[in-house]
């Protein structure tokens, strides 16, 4: 890289500044130093989080990298984050993107002077040369970039040395590509991974050098061996050295050129000028088309390096920009095809750059005016989609290209971004481009109209399933675009009308669904309609009608902007007065389509269309789908109302009936007895009344009603919020979005709801306020079926807690505008009343096969409708002025119709309908009153009984109190250790078996019963992170005082038999097998199973082991204690009686734990003769009730009282087992284990080498000589023990001693920092004046450094002998002082424990001195070792920021350590000790165990002894790591402003800390619970394609 620098780019550099390039740069520099005004343009990376400021954004693709964010005002405003797809720029400083703050403070020019200045100030000369050099080297790297294999060499050219070059692809895997590398090039795989790396990364590689011929043969071999598994063979080119050699240094001239021009402004825009002057061949295209139009067949590399260029250059300067826009759309069709013949992403394609020039709102008028690019664009598509036009000239799908369809659906993008901002200022050829652009829009939709038209299946079901989603998903991308077409046209009078005529004249000419067959007419109430047949369920029908619903759209915006006055009298300049053309408007017709539509839905809800299998069912859904609905089903209703409107309301109701198919049964021309026929007749009469409340009441929308779009909203959100309360995010995704990805919920939520913030976990909630609740509308049509019935329900039950009325009734609409006012006339015509006397006198006749309640509800509700709207015009007008005359029809009846009976038949049916539903209703309530008065009859019984034991308690209690006095005076003592020891209070209450539900005591002799448990390394305790510790030194025997890794066993609490369990563990094993990816959640070689009961992942079982009660002779005790003294208790240990034994079951659970604790904690295979088996068992217990009191202080509850009762059956079974491995293990070894221990403390024969009282955790000293002390009372043949004076004293003294020592370690470690340059001897004098009683300096940092010890040794005695603490160790008011108090007299030590020292003076005297003597201890004072202070700082998680866009402008800094590659990175924070790393990247992986694993899984196997908690930055997604191969997602501790998590950062919000949840996961990993959280994460997920944890 040097030599190209020295030799051929260093001598570019002198000709074009014509001087040393350092001087001619300082010169520049001054130039330039008076205008700071620049776009930012940084280009975004793959994955780099961008932001978009939802207040000043022009658009959503207007966004900001971090950098500029964190400087602009608009930090404080509502923003949205997300992830860029790579290959856009930051926007910073484009005045055109922003509606305010367009700069951020270093950006921001803060003077008048602007960029024209460069101009002026720039030398000729250094133009000229510019010019020059330039043009060259732009010419040259072109035609390098663009060079093809057949192309013939320069005769300059003598080597005969070629490289055989494999390029990228999206076909094929990466595993495919190793392959195919290792049988075509006979490489190893180390060689073929790293050839693959660099294809994929770069694009290309050349795989093979030599001859021709041999290259030639490389070919051929790897395309042969890659058409294996893929039949498209892998691409490969033979290049001769030379061209490779030119085109990487081509690549190295666009880095170039980028330096150059970004010096000063003058040198950019010469740049422009030679990227896009004509060439002087007119055949030839400009420099910059020849590299747009060779983009495709570009690889990877080459083309970032020309977009970047282009991004630099050409887009940073407004003039320049216009002229690229129009190169861009002259090749626009070229490029679009080139991208879907390609294979690769869009975001390494020049098509993405449209987003850049297209979404410019002075740029894209410009290129409609002069680039025609609507319609350039939909001439694209409809080009590219003319394959899939069949006879009639519809698009047919069946059997489409899924990946060529999707890619030519991108192209509509395009399309959104020009149109992303109307115009404010229409010239006459922006309405003449705009207009040809919707002329040839609309001829694209007349080939979806009446597209995929399905007919109704009879007798067979459907055999193959016809394409359905390819449809749909087309109109799911023209939905916004349909929508910024009206919202063009609203803007411009003349538009719109204009725009009305060519959709009339499209529908006009469309061919689908052709009637066949003449009009005929139809009957009813005297009123006759002349219309033609036409039976949804016998005729082809098709739900996609894109230009009905664009007129539907654009007649609404007619009649809101009021041009509709105009219609009339609007004259087409080009061809005839329009009065022909509204002639033309046959309102039947136009209503037609969209009936059928709204009526196969119907049908389709009736299981008519049931044959037609689940393709009809889907498109149903999404017809009426948020997704879909605003530009399909809104439209049809919108439509349907339009003729309404313009009909006679009588004709129209006949319509309606003639299309449901119910005319005849209304007109009581028709019956069956099929059941299953007359309940489809039943379900059309629904949704046929259904469609009639949506057409009359459905107001809300703007030019129907005089609503505003937030009131809409505000009623979308008042209905999803009567079916429950909802989260943002789901209210969101329940509200259609806008072009802009807006809803508008912001502005209208605050007024309709109210907050409810989150707790520990779950999210914040909306709840409906109550005075929204009268808006409440049952038949709201935005409802699906679920919905419905949901919200009924839920206002019903609400309504039934206020003891107010349970009737729905409908509410108040708005008026109709005056164009669609007569629509309320359906609710009093001759038609509707006679529907209604239908519909009742059916219910009156009391078969239930004709009618339905939901029938009878809509009915009702239509009745009410009918009556709000008389009542409304009554109060608005005069009686004499109003027309609607519901009730005057309905109690004087039909006069119309002779055959029918008087209103007061009417009334009577109504009321007999209504008096039966009230009955049915009111049974129901009886039925419930009956069932809650039986409750609460027993509730109350209940309780009396309760209160009569309680009372019976009370008096035996009072006529026993001696009794009770008695057994308080024989628990007074409550001391632990030592001959003044309490009696054990509790034993092993009889367990139950979880699996067997048999109970059992707990017995020496007795079958073993088992706690499940987990055991597990853990670094929780330490603050040396990253230490290892190995057999080979003093651990395991000594734990080192940093707890570096310690042994961790839990349990859940959960007793069974051994054999239970043993048979469990077994079924386990032989069902997990068979189950797919059953490895991630246990792992079955390591002994894993889940608790049968709550599922807690486990790996071994502890059994329980009956305390062993105290037979202490207090007398003898005291006699004892008179003369043993600590110096003789050293010195003589007698005293032996007869120790227990152990059935053998119960024997062999002991072997099977303290296997696993083994196993586990040494990281070693399974060894039942290891000696350091015992010592392990040990050593989990010591550190389990160390992980227990940090724990309880972390959460500042008490010692005793808090833990939960399954955590004391642990602890308590975990200290008896480990007690017992001195009868399972040898004497020997036992005894071996306690004479070193021992001399760490007391000179002990023929030990030598013991670690210094600065290297050894006492707690764990304490623990093991505790349960290895009795070894010395046994003897080969005889298994003996101590007496229980013995047992008292060894605790004692034990205690006493390790006491001691440990108060002179906290007593060196807290003097080392002032004493490390002091003598050795200063250790010794520091410690005899500490004994002779001058301990002012350090006294109160002794106690406070010996406190943990002696909280963790009392949860110790007191689980080994079960003598109850004092009760106030239970309280949480406790201070230290009197805790430790408490403490020392639960554990027979004084007060005040420097008395220690003065009752032993003798002893310890020579001890301490001995003590001091060790060369660690002066290493240690000179500060030549690391000394342990004490109390151990407590373990917390790292320190979050409180703003998530902190992290993420740390993540944006992250540079990987062991790649310099701008490549998408992700970045992840290990929360245990901050380090960020490089995940699941190739170039951060590392050997573990002879396994190549990801970053994160080597740095949680050193920080956390394999657990792992991350934070992935970018995806704002906590991973919980366990292993190599286990980990999970959790959610992150952020929260946005509506209490709700944002994985993968796909809202977008801004996110806050939420120290509630950040605590939770504190507390998981204090509690070694996250093995156990993974396990149950995964074990609810359905794993079907793993994720490899190891590559994290």
């Amino acid at each position: 890289m040097q030599k190209v620098e020295q030799r051929l780019l260093y001598p570019l550099e002198c000709f074009l500044f014509g001087e040393d390039p350092c001087v001619g740069l300082q010169k520049l520099q001054q130039y330039n130093s008076s205008s700071s005004a620049q776009q930012c343009g940084r280009v975004f990376k793959e994955g780099e989080t961008v932001y978009s400021c939802r207040d000043c954004a022009i658009d959503p693709t207007c966004v900001l990298c971090i950098e500029c964010f964190q400087k602009s005002v608009h930090k404080s405003h509502r923003y949205k984050m997300h992830a860029s797809a790579g290959g856009g720029f930051c926007d910073c400083g484009d005045l055109e993107a922003w509606k305010s703050g367009p700069c951020c403070s270093q950006h921001d020019p803060g003077t008048s002077v602007t960029m024209e200045t460069d101009e002026c100030v720039m030398d000729p000369g250094l133009r000229e040369r510019a010019q020059m050099l330039f043009h060259l080297l732009l010419r040259y790297m072109t035609d390098m970039l663009v060079w093809k294999e057949t192309y013939e060499l320069s005769e300059e050219v003598q080597e005969d040395t070629y490289f055989c070059v494999l390029y990228n692809d999206e076909h094929h895997s990466y595993d495919h590509v190793i392959y195919t590398l290792q049988r075509a090039l006979a490489c190893d795989q180390n060689q073929a991974q790293i050839y693959t790396a660099l294809i994929d990364k770069e694009g290309r590689k050349a795989v093979k050098r030599g001859t021709l011929s041999s290259c030639q043969q490389a070919k051929d071999n790897i395309r042969h061996n890659s058409e294996h598994i893929i039949q498209i063979p892998l691409r490969v080119e033979i290049l001769h050295t030379a061209i490779m050699a030119h085109q990487t240094f081509a690549l190295r001239l666009g880095a170039w050129f980028q330096k150059i021009i970004g010096y000063l402004v003058g040198l950019r825009e010469v740049f422009c000028q030679v990227a896009l002057e004509p060439a002087a061949d007119n055949n030839q295209l400009c420099l910059i088309s020849r590299l747009m139009l060779h983009d495709a067949k570009l690889y990877k590399g080459a083309r970032k390096v020309v977009h970047e260029l282009i991004f630099s250059s050409l887009l940073m300067d407004t003039e320049f920009k216009r002229q690229f826009a129009m190169k861009f759309t002259e090749h626009y069709k070229q490029l679009q095809e080139d991208f879907i013949s390609d294979d690769h992403q869009r975001n390494i394609s020049i098509t993405a750059l449209s987003v850049q020039i297209f979404t410019v709102p002075t740029l894209a008028r410009q290129l409609i005016e002069e680039g025609s690019v609507i319609k350039v664009i939909i001439d694209t598509v409809m080009d590219m989609m003319m394959e899939h036009l069949d006879s009639n000239n519809r698009f047919q799908f069946q059997g489409h290209n899924p990946d060529k369809f999707f890619r030519v659906q991108v192209i509509f993008h395009d399309l959104r971004y020009i149109l992303i901002s109307k115009p404010s200022v229409w010239t006459e050829t922006l309405r003449v481009k705009f207009l040809e652009g919707l002329r040839i829009f609309l001829h694209f939709l007349c080939c979806m109209q009446g597209m995929e038209e399905v007919k109704r299946q009879l007798g067979q079901h459907v055999e193959v399933e016809p394409e359905w989603e390819a449809g749909l998903t087309l109109q799911m991308q023209l939905r916004h675009i349909l929508a910024m077409f009206q919202d063009w046209c609203s803007s411009d009078e003349r538009v719109l009308l204009l725009a009305f005529q060519e959709c009339h004249r499209a529908l006009m000419s469309c061919t689908n669904q052709p009637f066949r067959s003449e009009p005929t007419d139809s009957y009813m109430c005297k009123q006759i309609l002349h219309a033609r047949p036409y039976k949804v369920s016998e005729e082809p029908v098709s739900i996609h009608l894109p230009i009905s619903r664009l007129l539907a759209g654009l007649y609404v915006l007619l009649c809101q902007t009021g041009a509709i006055q105009y219609l009339p009298d609007f004259v087409d300049p080009v061809s005839v007065c329009l009065c022909v053309f509204q002639v033309q408007l046959n309102f039947t017709e136009l209503a037609e389509q969209p009936l059928r539509c709204v009526v196969l839905a119907a049908q389709v809800c009736a299981d008519m269309w049931r044959r037609n299998g689940l393709s009809l069912v889907s498109q149903v859904y999404y017809y009426q789908d948020v997704k879909c609905r605003d530009e399909m089903f809104d439209k049809d209703v919108i439509m349907l109302q339009i003729a309404a409107s313009k009909m006679d309301p009588n004709h129209f109701l006949m319509l309606v009936l003639l299309r449901f198919e119910l005319f005849d049964i209304f007109n009581d021309n028709c019956s069956s007895k099929d059941q299953e026929v007359l309940k489809q007749w039943n379900r059309l009469t629904e949704e046929m009344l259904y469609l009639i409340i949506i057409i009359a009441g459905e107001r809300y929308v703007p030019g129907i009603s005089h609503v505003t779009k937030e009131e809409v909203t505000m009623r979308e959100v008042i209905h999803l919020l009567c079916i429950e309360p909802m989260a943002h995010s789901s209210l969101v995704k329940s509200l259609p979005e806008n072009e802009s990805h807006e809803t508008g919920l912001e502005t209208v939520i605050s007024k309709v709801a109210i907050f409810k913030k989150p707790g520990v976990s779950g999210h914040g909630l909306y709840e409906l306020k109550k005075e929204c609740l009268e808006e409440f509308n049952p038949f709201f049509y935005h409802y699906s079926r679920p919905q419905h019935s949901k919200a009924e329900e839920a206002q019903k039950k609400r309504r039934t807690q206020e003891g107010s009325d349970k009737a729905l009734r409908p509410p108040v609409p708005p008026p109709f505008c005056p164009a669609f006012s007569n629509i309320v006339y359906l609710l009093c015509c001759d038609i509707f009343i006679h529907i209604l006397k239908r519909i009742f006198q059916k219910a009156a006749e009391d078969r239930s096969n004709r009618w339905t309640e939901p029938m009878i509800q809509r009915a009702l509700h239509l009745v009410g409708q009918a009556l709000l709207e008389e009542k409304t015009q009554l109060e608005g007008s005069s009686t004499e002025e109003v027309t609607f005359d519901f009730s005057l029809k309905a109690q004087r009846g039909n006069d119309t119709d002779s055959n029918t009976e008087g209103l007061s038949h009417n009334a009577s049916v109504s009321l007999r309908c209504l008096k039966c539903v009230v009955s049915v209703q009111s049974v129901q309530d009886k039925e419930k009153a009956e069932r809650k008065r039986k409750a609460e009859a027993a509730k109350a019984h209940r309780q009396k009984i309760m209160a009569q034991m309680s009372a019976m308690q009370k008096n035996f209690i009072e006529s026993n109190k001696m009794l009770y006095d008695n057994v308080m005076d024989v628990d007074e003592s409550r001391v632990a250790v030592g001959p003044q020891q309490g009696i054990c209070s509790t034993d092993w209450e009889a367990q139950i078996c979880i699996l067997c539900q048999e109970e059992q005591e707990v017995q020496a002799q007795a079958p073993a019963m088992v706690l499940t448990a987990c055991v597990q390394r853990s670094t929780v305790l330490t603050q040396n992170r990253g230490k290892t510790l190995s057999p080979k030194g003093t651990y395991p025997l000594f734990m080192p005082p940093d707890l570096a890794v310690g042994t961790h066993t839990g349990s859940c609490g959960h007793v069974m038999h051994a054999t239970c369990w043993q048979k469990y563990f077994e079924a386990v094993q032989n069902t997990t097998r068979n189950r797919l990816h059953a490895d991630l959640i246990i792992d079955l070689e390591n002994g894993e199973y889940m608790c049968p009961l709550c599922k807690s992942l486990c790996n071994t079982v502890i059994p329980l082991i009956p305390v062993e009660p105290s037979k202490l002779n207090y007398e003898s005790a005291e006699i004892v204690g008179q003369h043993l003294t600590l110096e003789r208790w050293i010195q003589i240990m007698s005293c032996r009686i007869r120790g227990p034994k152990f059935s053998r079951s119960i024997t062999e659970m002991l072997g099977v734990c303290a296997n696993t604790v083994h196993r586990v904690g040494l990281q070693t295979a399974p060894n039942d003769l290891c000696p350091y088996v015992p010592v392990m068992s040990w050593n989990t217990c010591a550190y389990t009730i160390q992980a227990t009191d940090n724990m309880l202080q972390e959460e500042g509850k008490p010692l005793f009282g808090s833990l939960q009762n399954r955590q004391l059956s642990g602890l308590k079974a975990l200290v008896q087992f480990s007690a017992a491995q001195r009868l399972k293990s040898s004497q020997a070894v036992i005894q071996k284990h306690f004479a070193d221990m021992l001399a760490v403390l007391v000179p002990v024969p023929n030990v030598e080498n013991t670690p210094s009282i600065l290297e050894v955790d006492f707690f764990h000293l304490l623990v093991g000589l505790d349960l290895s002390i009795p070894a010395l009372y046994q003897e080969a043949a005889v298994d003996l023990q101590p007496s229980a004076v013995s047992s008292a004293y060894n605790h004692l003294y034990l205690l006493h001693l390790l006491t001691m020592a440990h108060m002179l370690q906290v007593l060196l470690a807290s003097h080392g920092k002032h004493t490390h340059t002091l003598p050795e001897s200063d250790a010794t004098l520091k410690c005899n004046i500490f004994i002779a009683g001058v301990t002012g300096f350090c006294v109160e940092g002794v106690k406070r450094g010996v406190l943990p010890f002696l909280r963790c040794a009392a949860l110790f005695f007191n689980c080994l002998t079960g003598v109850p603490p004092p009760e106030e160790l239970s309280g949480t008011t406790e201070s230290p002082e009197s805790q430790l108090h408490l403490l020392c007299s639960y554990l027979s030590l004084p007060s005040n424990l420097f008395q220690l020292f003065q009752d032993h003076r003798d002893v310890v005297t020579t001890l301490i001195k001995r003590w001091c003597e060790n060369t660690a201890i002066s290493k240690a004072l000179k500060g030549e070792m690391q000394i342990i202070r004490y109390p151990h700082k407590r373990n917390r998680l790292i320190d979050l920021p409180e703003d998530y866009s902190v992290l993420l402008n740390q993540a944006s800094h992250f540079k990987c350590p062991n790649s310099s590659d701008d490549e998408r990175k992700h970045p992840t924070l290990c929360l245990l000790c901050g380090v960020m790393l490089c995940a699941q990247s190739p170039c951060c992986q590392e050997q573990l165990n002879g396994e190549e694993v990801g970053a994160c899984t080597a740095h949680a196997a050193i920080c956390g002894a394999g657990v792992g908690m991350f934070l992935r930055v970018r995806e704002c997604e906590i991973v919980l790591m366990a292993s190599k191969t286990r980990g999970s997602p959790y959610p992150a501790p952020y929260l946005d402003d509506y209490g709700e998590t944002d994985p993968q950062l796909g809202r977008g919000n801004p996110l806050h800390l939420c120290p509630e949840r950040y605590r939770k996961l504190l507390h998981m990993w204090q509690q070694h619970c996250v093995l156990e959280e993974i396990a149950r994460s995964l074990e609810v997920l359905n794993v079907m394609f793993p994720f490899e944890w190891q590559m994290l």
